[in-house]
């Protein structure tokens, strides 16, 4: 198992819902970023499992969640978005909760050393999603009017 495998195992739980490829048989491309954004929020949650709570930590806990649950939740939003607009609005959202999400796992590995490296991981594919979607925020083009 290389180590991209490892970051995204399921916890010993087993318990995640993933959407089955369909029945007839079409496959999902490799690059499924409703996929990607979906396990980032799941593999932050196993993580945040294991920072302890206390005064220091609970609100970066809760802002962490919040913002990287986020980022799929608007990708999902952007792909059924019914404009130009919207679907830019919605992406730029999508940059805007995964720099958060930097931002909170630099903060969670300030206040629990321990975790720094763990951060560490999920720091770096918050940074590919902003660049992602910094990347179509950019090249997407609305009417001007």
């Amino acid at each position: 198992m290389n180590n991209e495998d490892a970051f995204w195992t399921p916890h010993e739980s087993g318990n995640v819902l993933r959407e089955e490829p369909p029945a007839y048989g079409v496959t999902k491309p490799v690059f499924d970023l409703e996929e990607r954004t979906a396990r980032f929020g799941e593999a932050v949650i196993r993580f945040l499992k294991t920072v302890p709570h206390g005064p220091l930590t609970n609100r970066l806990i809760d802002q962490l969640v919040g913002a990287a649950t986020s980022v799929g939740a608007n990708y999902c939003e952007a792909d059924d978005a019914v404009s130009k607009k919207d679907f830019k609005n919605r992406i730029g959202t999508c940059r805007k909760e995964s720099r958060e999400s930097k931002h909170f796992l630099r903060m969670i590995a300030a206040a629990v050393p321990d975790k720094r490296l763990e951060a560490r991981d999920l720091w770096r594919e918050a940074h590919e999603l902003n660049l992602i979607f910094s990347t179509i925020f950019k090249n997407t083009k609305t009417d001007a009017k």
